[in-house]
């Protein structure tokens, strides 16, 4: 893919997720207490609740986790409720150190290892091992190189191993959304239009979508066996700032089933499961 972001430098990257780590702010609650992390998990699932369907937490009962940007450690808690091993690794030294406080306040300091870690350098950090599951949702397409994390990902799978991957959708309602909200109609600003708008913060410096062939492209070497698009936000985003949940009036009458229906076209998130190609 082409695009200006293969020259950010990655200390920009890592300034920006740590001057407000990813789902930090998803409660009011005092920030690290027990309550502030239940209600953090809450909103996660509750918002996106395909997430838990993806991940499939419980099937890791036993397994070795490497998870590839583990933010503040919500999806980290997860596989390690669910009796998994975890080597949960991000760039952000400032989400890796909520990430602890999350695994000490439930007692699961035992089954996770944190390493502050470049994804496109896994393997500077990181020792070489395998695992049977290396999972990384919503990551790659933040760093200016995701061909050389899929590289490093490649170093610690076996011919068993699992990948489990979502990255941003080229085409998706959020998009169309982005263009409205700015007014700007041109698809050759797309990649701009995208990253300034697609967290939380505004400003994002690496944003990449992907079509699915473009996807195929990323994990050449790998086959396939399920990929999928996910997630419409529907919410009232005021509201939603406010920790409340009630959908946008243009939302207001769409069936569950329509949404999901509708999801599969239009979703944000493109998810990926796939094995190393023997």
């Amino acid at each position: 893919m082409s695009s200006g972001f293969d020259a950010v430098d990655i200390e920009t990257v890592q300034a920006y997720w740590d001057r407000r780590p990813c789902n930090v702010r998803h409660s009011p609650e005092p920030i690290g207490s027990r309550q502030y992390f239940d209600q953090v998990q809450r909103r996660r699932y509750f918002v996106e609740p395909h997430i838990a369907a993806f991940a499939d937490f419980a099937k890791w009962n036993g397994a070795r986790v490497l998870e590839i940007g583990c933010g503040i450690g919500v999806d980290t808690m997860q596989f390690a409720r669910a009796g998994a091993r975890v080597t949960a690794v991000d760039l952000s030294s400032e989400s890796l150190s909520l990430a602890r406080q999350q695994a000490g306040v439930y007692g699961f300091e035992d089954r996770v290892t944190f390493i502050q870690a470049n994804c496109e350098e896994l393997s500077r950090s990181v020792p070489l091992d395998a695992y049977d599951l290396v999972y990384s949702f919503g990551v790659i397409h933040h760093t200016p190189h995701p061909q050389r994390a899929v590289a490093e990902m490649k170093k610690y799978m076996s011919a068993e191993a699992e990948l489990r991957l979502m990255v941003y959708s080229r085409i998706s309602y959020k998009l169309f959304w982005i263009m409205h909200e700015e007014n700007v109609w041109d698809m050759g600003r797309m990649d701009e239009l995208v990253a300034r708008n697609s967290e939380a913060q505004t400003g994002c410096p690496v944003t990449y979508t992907y079509t699915f062939d473009e996807v195929r492209e990323l994990l050449s070497g790998f086959d396939i066996f399920m990929m999928d698009k996910a997630h419409i936000f529907t919410w009232d985003i005021e509201a939603y700032r406010r920790h409340e949940y009630k959908k946008d009036p243009a939302w207001a009458d769409v069936t569950d089933q329509q949404l999901a229906s509708w999801a599969k076209e239009l979703g944000w998130h493109t998810l990926v499961h796939a094995r190393l190609r023997s």
